[in-house]
C-alpha cells in the first residue's frame, strides 16, 4: 500500500498543492490578523478569551483545506474516471480496492498533516504578532499554544475524515464542479462560526460527519470491483 501511495505521488506530481497549502497558510494569517483588528474595532466579533482566537484560526484552517481536499479528489479519482485513465491502472495485476484505498488513503493524509501544519503555523504567528503589535484585548501565552495541541489535532482528523464526503457527489457522474461544489456545502455546515455556539466546535458533530465520509470511502472501496469504470 505504501509503495502505491508513493506511486500515486509521483504520478501527480503534488508540489503544486504544497505551494498552495504555504500561499493559503500566509494568506490567511495576514487577513485573519488585519480582519479581526478591524472586527474587534467595530464590536463586530466579541472575543472575550484567548480560546476564542484557536476557534476562529481552527474553523478556516479547516475550511481551507477541506476545498483543496476536494481539489485533490477531484484531481486524484475524479478525473481518473472522467479520462478513462482508470482502466489503464485496472488492468494492472493490482486489486482495484488498493488501486483506490491508497489514492483514498493519499488524500486523507495529505489533507490532515497539511491541516495540523497550517493550524499551528496561523496560531503560533498569530500569537507572536498579537505579542508585538496587540490585536486582541488579552495575551496569548506559549502554555496556551500547546495546550490547544490536542484540539488541533482532534479537529484535523474529524477533518480529514469529512473532506471525503465530497467524493460521493463526484463519483455519480464523474463530476468535478459536483465534488468541488459538494465541499463548500461542507465548510457552511461543519466550519460556521457564530459565537456563542458554532458547530466547529461542536466535537459529536464533527465526528459524525468523519464517519460519514469513512463511511463513503468505505463503501467506494467495497464495490469498486463491480462497478464498470467506463
Amino acid at each position: 500500500m505504501l509503495q502505491l501511495i508513493k506511486l500515486e505521488m509521483k504520478k501527480f506530481n503534488l508540489g503544486w498543492y504544497v505551494k498552495g497549502a504555504l500561499i493559503a497558510t500566509i494568506i490567511l494569517t495576514a487577513l485573519l490578523c488585519f480582519g479581526v483588528s478591524i472586527a474587534l474595532k467595530e464590536n463586530d466579533l466579541p472575543m472575550l478569551a484567548y480560546q476564542d482566537v484557536y476557534v476562529l484560526i481552527g474553523a478556516n484552517v479547516r475550511a481551507i483545506f477541506i476545498v483543496f481536499a476536494s481539489v485533490l479528489i477531484a484531481k486524484i479519482v475524479i478525473e481518473e474516471y472522467k479520462n478513462k485513465t482508470i482502466l489503464v491502472l485496472f488492468s494492472y495485476p493490482v486489486s482495484r480496492k488498493k488501486l483506490i484505498a491508497s489514492k483514498l488513503m493519499l488524500i486523507t493524509l495529505l489533507t490532515f498533516i497539511t491541516m495540523m501544519l497550517s493550524n499551528t503555523i496561523v496560531a503560533g504567528l498569530f500569537s507572536i504578532i498579537n505579542a508585538y503589535f496587540p490585536i486582541v484585548p488579552f495575551e496569548i501565552t506559549g502554555n496556551q499554544f500547546i495546550g490547544e495541541i490536542t484540539n488541533i489535532v482532534l479537529f484535523a482528523i474529524a477533518s480529514a475524515g469529512m473532506s471525503l464526503i465530497p467524493l460521493y457527489f463526484g463519483m455519480r457522474n464523474y463530476s468535478v464542479p459536483a465534488t468541488i461544489g459538494s465541499s463548500l456545502i461542507v465548510v457552511a455546515i461543519a466550519c460556521s462560526y457564530n459565537p456563542p455556539f458554532s458547530l466547529v466546535t461542536f466535537i459529536p458533530f464533527q465526528l459524525g460527519l468523519a464517519a460519514v465520509g469513512g463511511a463513503i470511502a468505505y463503501f467506494t472501496i467495497r464495490n469498486i470491483e463491480n462497478e464498470d469504470a467506463i
